[in-house]
């Protein structure tokens, strides 16, 4: 009995869930779930494993101001979702309809549809595709009014989707974009907001500033690593520890790929990282795909950008995949003898049971000399008839291919034509603007002048805006290390401790204000330095010069040894009359007369010779004249001994009152009462300028330039 069974190629358009990779999805918790949704719908097993975390902004500020002045700008790029919803959550008030904006990718456009910006009142410019994508299913239509560089596209192209060009949604397509929408050279001079996250690509920002274009970043949100569960770990081993091939990696991020490639390097064993590396990673975009290949993975492919072009290509791949597997099955059938032998995946499979006749095998598996009789043209008929078949196939085709090169052929001459056109075209403008170059020349040379003067002012600017961004505690430090710092100084140079007790008394009331826990460690030495100075003793040094200025006002009266006088000196002149006589006398007017004539020519007699006793005779060599050099040298060492009292120079000044109290005791009366009093003052300053060892307060500067260079 022969039994004869027939084994086709794919079960239809569908497979196993079996047979179907787990896939592991790395958007943040927050975003997977549609994904995962969307792969769970297509039959997939999911697998969530974060490798992004999404935060709020740490310092809000710049971007409220941003968003406060949204009409000054002349276009507002979002770089993501996040930055959209992060940005937008501190929106009070509807988006101003003038400002157009502009996004990078199809769920950008979702995100702002969502909160209510969308045509025909707000212009958003996007990527071909991304405004026809962000729809249900994609086959919604876009509003004139909405601005999309779909418009753009090749007009050759009829109406249906090309499934075979690539759509890219990143910093170059949005910058095509711009440019066939709004014209990048209207942008010159204008004012451009960019809403983004820590870090990312810098090509947008510096492509507009290069244009001319000034552009404001501001960071809506912060991306960091998030640290896997256990059970996370757990399942991650279960998966790595089977085949290489039932697992695929989604990974929507280059900064993601780094975060997996440091945990895995952190958490898994060689084995395990070697599973990892062979593992599929698929990614939206071929700057991501280039990622993966530099840290090791086997595997890459481009999916494209959005959920459903991600869950197309696991799709298909799934498909190829069970074709390979059922084709290694067929191709490793072998004969009855054990042999193996090639099967067609398109052709019936057969296998022979029991006692089957030689005409009932294939005829390549008949014996050499092929079956006897004449039934062996009726077996070989359809091999003829295939071969017949094939060979016109092959004709037609031929025919149809070379009716295509031809086409071809004229194509790639008429586009020759038209290159060599714009190429005659680009080479007249040349001319033309090299002969316009001589007075661009000097127009730059101009610009560039006053592009100089431009910077300058804003550094300066710059440095301005630094100084008034730094915060209370900043600015009263620094308050407080001038006031230190001057009477620091007023302290070492002239000895003025109630001006330092002072400044320190009112550094420390400023820093009982503030309320940071910084300040401690500066107010506990500026208390320290108080106690200091208050336990030191005080001198009064303007008491004592002004002793010195009182003294030195009075050497110009002071008598000299060789100029003293008597008290008889002083008695009345020739001729006097005294009032003090009785008006009338028994005596007559002549006796009076001669009695007063004696007297005076005995006063007379007397001045002629006066005897005193003089120690030094070196102040009797004094002429009247050597006198006011004598009286000039004194005043000389007075002044130098007040200069030497303010300075707190202990040793000029003794020496300075040694000198001058010597000069006072030597020349000049001691009997005088003006010399007297000198000598007192002298005496008093000498006692008191008690040297005293002056305090510092390079404890209180200390701690001021210490909570000045923190950090």
């Amino acid at each position: 009995m022969t039994r004869v069974e027939t084994t086709g190629g794919a079960h239809g358009s569908g497979e196993s869930p079996a047979s179907k990779p787990t896939v592991i999805v790395t958007r943040p918790a927050a975003q997977a779930a549609g994904l995962s949704a969307a792969l769970g719908a297509a039959g997939f097993a999911t697998f969530e494993f974060p490798l992004l975390e999404i935060a709020p902004v740490r310092d809000p500020q710049p971007l409220l101001q941003a968003l406060v002045a949204l009409e000054q700008y002349a276009l507002v790029v979002f770089v993501s979702p996040n930055a959209i919803e992060h940005a937008l959550a501190h929106l009070g008030t509807p988006w101003p309809a003038q400002v157009p904006i502009g996004v990078l990718g199809p769920g950008s456009v979702r995100a702002l549809a969502q909160r209510g910006i969308s045509a025909p009142r707000v212009s958003v410019i996007a990527p071909r595709g991304a405004l026809a994508s962000s729809g249900d299913g994609g086959a919604i239509a876009q509003p004139s009014s909405v601005v999309a560089t779909d418009a753009i596209a090749d007009t050759r192209a009829d109406s249906s989707h090309d499934t075979n060009e690539t759509v890219r949604y990143d910093s170059e397509a949005l910058l095509d974009a711009l440019d066939h929408t709004l014209h990048l050279d209207s942008l010159v001079g204008k004012r451009v907001l960019l809403v983004k996250g820590d870090g990312g690509r810098e090509l947008l920002t510096q492509t507009l500033q290069a244009m001319g274009v000034a552009v404001d970043a501001v960071t809506a949100y912060h991306r960091s690593a998030p640290q896997p569960s256990e059970a996370q770990w757990q399942r991650l081993h279960v998966l790595l520890a089977g085949p290489a091939q039932q697992v695929v990696w989604v990974v929507t991020s280059s900064e993601g790929l780094r975060h997996l490639d440091a945990l895995a390097r952190a958490h898994l064993d060689a084995t395990q990282l070697v599973s990892l590396r062979r593992a599929q990673v698929m990614t939206p975009h071929a700057r991501i795909a280039e990622t993966a290949r530099s840290l090791g993975f086997d595997t890459v492919t481009v999916s494209g950008a959005g959920d459903r072009n991600i869950v197309s290509a696991l799709l298909s791949q799934s498909v190829q995949l069970v074709s390979k597997r059922m084709t290694d099955t067929h191709d490793m059938q072998s004969d009855p003898q054990g042999t193996a032998r090639p099967a067609a995946s398109a052709a019936p499979a057969y296998t022979v049971a029991g006692d089957a006749t030689q005409s009932e095998r294939p005829f390549w598996d008949q014996p050499p000399g092929g079956p006897r009789g004449p039934s062996n043209f009726g077996h070989r008929a359809p091999l003829w008839i295939g071969l017949l078949l094939v060979l016109a196939a092959a004709v037609a085709g031929g025919l149809v291919l070379n009716r295509a090169l031809h086409r071809d052929q004229q194509a790639s001459t008429q586009r020759q034509d038209a290159s060599d056109a714009r190429i005659a075209a680009a080479l007249a403008q040349t001319q033309q603007a090299l002969a316009a170059s001589r007075t661009l020349n000097d127009q730059l040379t101009q610009f560039n002048s006053k592009l100089q003067d431009q910077q300058a002012a804003q550094q300066a600017l710059q440095q301005q805006y630094q100084d008034f961004t730094r915060n209370r505690d900043d600015w009263t430090l620094a308050e407080i290390g001038q006031m230190l710092s001057t009477a620091s100084e007023q302290l070492q140079l002239t000895g003025n401790v109630q001006l330092a007790l002072f400044a320190l008394q009112s550094a420390d009331e400023r820093l009982a204000a503030s309320s940071g826990p910084q300040m401690l460690t500066v107010r506990r030495a500026v208390q320290h330095d108080i106690e200091k100075l208050k336990a030191t003793p005080q001198v009064d040094l303007a008491g004592l010069a002004i002793k010195l200025d009182d003294a030195i006002a009075q050497i110009d009266n002071l008598p000299l040894l060789g100029e003293a006088k008597t008290g008889h000196q002083q008695a009345n002149p020739v001729g006097s009359v005294d009032t003090t006589a009785p008006a009338a006398s028994t005596l007559p007017a002549w006796r009076v007369w001669i009695d007063e004539l004696g007297s005076e020519v005995g006063r007379s007699l007397t001045g002629l010779v006066q005897v005193r006793r003089i120690d030094n005779p070196d102040a009797m060599l004094v002429a009247p004249d050597q006198g006011y050099y004598l009286r000039a040298n004194l005043r000389l060492r007075l002044l130098s001994a007040r200069l030497s009292l303010l300075a707190r120079n202990p040793a000029t000044l003794k020496s300075d009152l040694t000198a001058a109290s010597a000069s006072v005791n030597r020349y000049f009366d001691p009997a005088s009462k003006q010399v007297q009093t000198v000598k007192t003052l002298l005496q008093q300053v000498d006692q008191a300028a008690v040297t005293v060892q002056v305090p510092d307060m390079n404890g209180s500067l200390a701690a001021v330039r210490q909570f000045k260079s923190r950090g």
